[in-house]
């Protein structure tokens, strides 16, 4: 069956930084487009980043310059490294897997950035 698994998530400082993985098993990894979203508390989820099976990548514009997606596909792993990490990216990160109209999501993990 196709499970998302994230990690990495935690309690860091404004300024901080931070490495979220996926890993990724049931599905053809390296088809599909990979994609991290956050959802804040009250808010609506939006995206952070995405990255094709090619490797061409897209960030929203509030974390351009600080995340950075990139994955391995022989691991069947996407990551997001955070750096510059202020307390509006309080969120849980999710991650997402894409092809066509197949579509799905890990569980989430917690990202609280505070002093």
């Amino acid at each position: 069956q196709v499970q998302l698994v994230e990690s990495g998530g935690g309690l860091v400082q404004p300024g901080g930084s931070l490495r979220l993985s996926c890993e990724v098993s049931g599905i053809i990894f390296r088809f599909y487009t990979m994609g991290w979203y956050r959802q804040a508390p009250g808010k609506q989820r939006e995206l952070v980043a995405d990255i094709t099976g090619g490797g061409s990548t897209n960030h929203a514009d509030s974390v351009k310059g600080r995340f950075t997606i990139t994955r391995r596909n022989a691991k069947n792993t996407v990551y997001l490294q955070m750096n510059s990490l202020k307390p509006e990216d309080t969120a849980v990160y999710y991650c997402n897997a894409l092809l066509g109209k197949i579509n799905y999501w890990g569980q989430g993990t917690q990202v609280t950035v505070s002093s």
